[in-house]
């Protein structure tokens, strides 16, 4: 499971979000990660980045943003050339669903925690 480095898009440095525990399991899984917020921080020694900085190699895109703070994104993240990106629940956004599922990117309404869980991440 180890190649599939992830961008996780909304990561906080609080604790009692659900983006900072979907970061400590992929690390505890030994995922590849880079990790994108609103403010800069760290969790569990992976700094988080600011705006769009530059990625290479993303495999998934997990995302931690409403639909309504996607937009300014899409291109961003369609311009990372992800395999796949995860909606996780309360992330759903057919608009953009519907523009990556056109590029070839798998697009999956699915959860982080759950996947890493049963494992099929």
């Amino acid at each position: 499971m180890n190649n599939k480095k992830t961008l996780v898009l909304g990561a906080s440095p609080n604790p009692e979000r659900v983006s900072n525990e979907a970061v400590l399991r992929l690390k505890r899984n030994e995922v590849p990660l880079a990790l994108v917020g609103i403010r800069e921080g760290e969790i569990d020694g992976e700094k988080i980045l600011t705006g769009t900085p530059a990625i290479d190699d993303v495999h998934t895109v997990t995302l931690y943003i409403g639909a309504k703070n996607q937009p300014q994104y899409y291109d961003y993240i369609v311009g990372l050339k992800p395999k796949r990106i995860i909606f996780n629940p309360g992330t759903e956004n057919p608009e953009f669903f519907t523009i990556a599922s056109e590029k070839g990117i798998e697009t999956l309404n699915a959860c982080t925690l759950v996947m890493l869980a049963v494992g099929n991440y």
